[in-house]
């Protein structure tokens, strides 16, 4: 497999990760969610519902000739895969109730196979010289990043007070590498290539 190229100089490169996307039913109740997290007095940056994706990996700055490479990986290791079917399931926060940085919403349904998958999608970006991340993959979905960390009383109320939040179950049957656009008024996402789920 062709391998990425060093680094251009900043201008010269793009912002990329890979995801999955999300139906317009679950975006909308993620935004639900965030109003509701709003009334609690979470103070947090949240991120703009339409942009949340279920990120299997962030890659960062690469250059654009490099896209090419990363969808050739993301082929590779979509192969065989079915399209994943998973749910919206409870919340919780990054690291710890007593230090919460990241609100997230957790997924149910086949976590085995979107484990499976994003573990080969690691190996096959490995093989095209991405360097793997030092922490273990968590499937979420990032809802905001907290400025002000409440109590923990707060936050464990948060928790269970969407103890039961669910959602119907989705398909994901794409692999997508975004470009992401840092711009003042927020993160705006392209998508570069995709990958079906077959």
């Amino acid at each position: 497999m062709e391998k990425i190229k060093p680094k251009r100089t900043m201008s010269g490169s793009i912002r990329t990760f890979i995801a999955l996307e999300l139906p317009p039913t679950v975006i909308s109740l993620l935004h639900t969610v965030q109003q509701e997290l709003k009334q609690l007095k979470i103070r947090a940056r949240w991120v703009r519902a339409e942009n949340i994706h279920l990120t299997l990996k962030f890659i960062g700055d690469i250059n654009p000739g490099d896209v090419d490479t990363l969808s050739a990986a993301m082929a590779d290791a979509a192969k065989g895969f079915s399209p994943v079917i998973l749910a919206v399931r409870g919340i919780g926060v990054f690291p710890s109730i007593k230090r919460p940085r990241v609100v997230w919403v957790g997924l149910g349904g086949d976590i085995r196979s979107l484990l499976e998958l994003q573990s080969r999608l690691v190996d096959e970006l490995a093989e095209a010289g991405v360097a793997r991340d030092k922490r273990s993959f968590k499937a979420h979905l990032t809802l905001g990043r907290i400025k002000q960390p409440p109590g923990p009383d707060l936050i464990r109320q948060m928790i269970a007070e969407h103890a039961t939040l669910s959602s119907d179950e989705f398909t994901c049957d794409q692999v997508i590498l975004f470009k992401s656009d840092l711009k003042p008024s927020g993160a705006v996402y392209t998508k570069l290539k995709q990958t079906n789920l077959e």
